[in-house]
């Protein structure tokens, strides 16, 4: 399998000067970018500028930037934001739940709702706090709950568990943008000033709404924060305003405090009766605790100290864990106050399906206290938070997304990209909001269902990190909160088993997905950079000057006989001089499943005689292109490399390369060598016998 070049350069392996050098990481950068070199316009056709205009406009930021790994690159000093801004982007999900949440903790609960409520307040401040402020400070990347998992299991096993975990994320995300925006269109449906026509048009407008979402992400992250800042500071205003004048109405009417008061007492006389109840009620409450994966997912944007630095952003931890405390005890207080007041002023009847404060109790007061103008305003104030909700989920998705999914394999490589990555989730909300005809009811179940799965894995998280410290006390107390969670999680699934259909469909598709892509992206150069030790750069250095030879080698008993023996039998087979100067190249496997490494190359002289360059990687065949093409660019000559055929079917090769980074391995490293340069008169020779 020799591959000459044709023309001079190949007689003496030296690079032809007119090609010039092309630096390593430039290569990789071309490939990052969906090529295999720098992007030429081809000829000077309009269509062909459109076209390459469009790709570098898909492939850039808000600032047209190139962003080839996704929003959780450290952003530029100028992007990062005080935490309680960064708080709006996550809190317009988290506060937007006051729109609903109040009628659906009516509805379960009935009298007992304020009790229910604050259950939920106590699992969010002494549960779901503690558990993520921890989180903060294990993962100040952004990385979340499933990077602290993700470390305790390597291999196939763990990519797995990656792929299940993001598959119940994007439940999550996705159907929190679905969700919300039909919840927006509910409220427009509900206004007695808006037009009557839009009625029987929800899903249309549900989709523009989406679209409008989207068309912000296109336009910038630093725009989405600006938008989340203005809504969340009009939403709780507005709240805080219509909140003031129930419980004003409350404390001037004891009447309606004793009516309440007699309906927990007759229908629930034992005080440990009403305890054990809302527990029991507590899981429909679930979408309560929306928002702390996501408060955790940006912490990159969160401006820190200037002294931080990537190892220790304790700044930016600081920042991140001020944003979760000041959100969950935002949201405690409106939560309490806002089940109290519509509990004791709304008629139960006005909360049943049909009814005029059915998810949207503080309307309904706001329209019945304040006045139809001011009702209004506060209708308009829900809609946009509800409309932007999705905003959250949105930067969630395009944090976790490029993290994981390119660095396995497991998506293109534009998927390090924002604006492509926009497309993709705007479009897959499209097919959700149109399967569920925009109900809000519909997509309930599967949105606490992720919401739920997210924060049991977190509590499993900080407490298996907590035992991997021997921290006892944190360790039970951990372990307390994720049996909660368990149980919550567990109860939910169980009343409402649709929300894992809908995140089972959303696993599947994201494995089948991740499948495929892994296999079309088999031949990749999948190293990203090469480092060179004193002794290896000596070795490849002081024969720059004349043909450099590698022999793939896989040691086994590492003794003068096996270097000796293999060296003749190359020789041999591949008939050059006796008294060629060749190098032993040997590859250690690590972990398979990985897709992108970085290479060390380690050099050592055997036995006194012998020259080896030792190398660690996920794949033999892309170790040894990334090293062919290392030593090409330092010394100017293309270097050939000798192997042994492997034996076996090819077939069963190219199973064992998928899956375990070996097999077929002379054949595989050609052909990464081959797309990776297509010029043949600079690419390396590759020699099998």
């Amino acid at each position: 399998m020799r591959n000459p070049g044709p023309g001079a350069g190949a007689s003496d392996g030296r690079v032809p000067h007119t090609a010039g050098r092309t630096s390593f990481a430039r290569r990789i950068l071309a490939v990052t970018m969906g090529g295999t070199g720098v992007t030429r316009l081809e000829g000077n056709t309009r269509a062909g500028r459109r076209t390459d205009r469009l790709r570098r406009w898909l492939l850039a930021d808000g600032s047209q930037q190139p962003v080839p790994q996704g929003l959780h690159v450290r952003p530029r000093k100028d992007r990062h934001h005080p935490w309680w801004r960064v708080m709006c982007l996550t809190g317009v999900d988290y506060f937007s739940t006051l729109g609903y949440q109040p009628g659906i903790a009516a509805l379960a609960a009935g009298a007992l709702s304020p009790v229910a409520t604050l259950v939920l307040v106590l699992v969010t401040l002494l549960g779901a706090l503690p558990v993520y402020r921890r989180v903060a400070v294990e993962s100040p990347h952004g990385e979340g709950s499933i990077a602290m998992l993700v470390r305790l299991l390597s291999y196939w096993p763990g990519k797995l568990f990656v792929l299940v975990l993001l598959g119940f994320a994007a439940t999550d995300f996705i159907i929190t943008i679905t969700l919300s925006a039909a919840d927006a269109t509910a409220h427009i449906d509900e206004n007695p000033f808006l037009p009557g026509g839009l009625k029987g048009h929800e899903v249309i407008l549900t989709l523009l709404l989406v679209a409008l979402l989207g068309a912000v992400f296109l336009r910038g992250f630093g725009e989405a924060i600006g938008i989340a800042v203005v809504l969340v500071a009009i939403y709780l205003t507005l709240n805080a305003v219509v909140i003031a004048d129930a419980l004003w109405r409350v404390v001037s009417h004891p009447s309606a405090v004793g009516d309440w008061t007699n309906a927990l007492t007759t229908g629930h006389g034992d005080p440990l009766l009403v305890v054990g109840l809302s527990l029991l009620v507590f899981p429909k409450l679930a979408l309560g605790l929306s928002g702390f994966e996501t408060g955790v997912a940006v912490m990159p944007h969160i401006r820190g100290d200037r002294q931080d630095s990537e190892d220790r952003p304790l700044g930016r931890i600081r920042g991140a864990r001020r944003l979760l405390t000041t959100a969950a005890a935002t949201m405690s207080v409106f939560l309490i106050t806002s089940s109290v007041t519509t509990t004791v002023l709304i008629p139960p009847e006005a909360f049943q399906p049909g009814g005029a404060a059915n998810g949207r109790a503080l309307a309904y007061l706001a329209h019945q206290h304040l006045g139809e103008v001011f009702g209004t305003v506060y209708d308009l104030s829900t809609i946009a938070i509800l409309w932007f909700a999705g905003a959250s989920a949105m930067a969630g998705l395009l944090n976790l997304v490029p993290r994981y999914l390119p660095r396995y394999g497991m998506a293109p490589t534009w998927a390090r990209a924002v604006r492509p990555l926009v497309l993709v989730f705007t479009g897959v909300a499209f097919l959700i909001t149109i399967v569920f005809s925009a109900s809000v009811d519909a997509q309930g179940g599967a949105y606490a269902t992720g919401v739920l799965v997210l924060i049991t894995s977190a509590a499993t998280a900080v407490t298996l990190a907590a035992r991997r410290r021997r921290q006892r006390g944190r360790t039970v107390a951990f372990g307390a909160i994720a049996v909660v969670f368990v149980y919550t999680t567990v109860a939910n699934v169980a009343e409402r088993p649709d929300g894992v259909k809908i995140a089972a469909c959303f696993i599947g598709a994201m494995i089948l997905v991740s499948a495929l892509s892994r296999v079309m992206r088999a031949f990749e150069l999948r190293v990203d950079h090469v480092q060179l030790d004193e002794l290896a750069t000596a070795l490849i250095d002081e024969r720059s000057g004349r043909r450099i030879r590698l022999v793939a080698h896989e040691p086994e008993r590492r003794d003068l006989a096996e270097y000796r023996d293999k060296l003749a039998q190359t020789m041999a087979d591949n008939d050059f001089p006796d008294d060629s100067d060749v190098i032993f190249v040997e590859v250690r496997v690590t972990d398979p499943s990985d897709f992108e490494t970085g290479l060390l190359v380690i050099g050592s002289v055997a036995h006194g005689r012998f020259p080896v360059l030792s190398l660690a990687s996920s794949s033999v065949p892309n170790a040894l292109a990334a090293l062919l093409l290392e030593i090409r660019d330092r010394s100017t000559r293309r270097p050939h490399i000798y192997f042994e055929w492997t034996e076996g079917g090819p077939a069963r090769n190219v199973l064992r390369y998928l899956a375990f980074g070996q097999g077929e391995i002379a054949s595989v490293t050609r052909e990464i060598l081959r797309r990776q340069e297509p010029d043949r008169t600079r690419r390396p020779h590759v020699h099998a016998g």
